[in-house]
């Protein structure tokens, strides 16, 4: 019995179609929620569980307007930390928040930034490992493992 050779390419494509599904989710899937565990183990600590912050203490990142005023400058302040006032949905703060200098790569910085720009009533674009990368140039603090 002899296939039509259009049924064979249906089902050749539809044996790739089901390797590419199940052989490739397990590539990403470690990294899906990467952005969430990096928040709970590097920020949520001082910034709270839902972005809160803390009183007139830790400024929130939760629908946070300095996201947005300050997007070129958020990797650079992840990885070399801030000490000095900043304004944040009109209140001032003024504590030091310790940086992230080699513990982080340029990807896994992407991944938490995106994820705070996409939670807690924040609706901003998102990055790109490129767009960190050139954005961590001016403060040195590209690292690609």
């Amino acid at each position: 019995m002899s296939w039509p050779l259009s049924l064979l390419r249906v089902g050749a494509v539809a044996a790739t179609g089901l390797l590419l599904a199940t052989g490739t989710t397990g590539c990403f899937s470690n990294k899906q929620n990467e952005g969430a565990t990096l928040y709970q183990s590097h920020c949520s600590s001082c910034h709270g569980e839902q972005g809160q912050g803390l009183r007139r203490l830790i400024p929130p990142v939760a629908a946070s307007d300095y996201l947005v005023q300050h997007r070129n400058e958020l990797p650079c302040l992840i990885r070399q930390g801030l000490n000095g006032p900043i304004v944040v949905n009109g209140i001032e703060y003024n504590q030091v928040m310790p940086g992230h200098k080699t513990d982080l790569t340029d990807a896994e910085i992407t991944n938490l930034l995106n994820f705070v720009h996409q939670s807690w009533d924040n609706h901003n674009a998102p990055y790109t490992v490129r767009e960190v990368s050139e954005l961590l140039a001016p403060c040195n603090g590209s690292i690609i493992r």
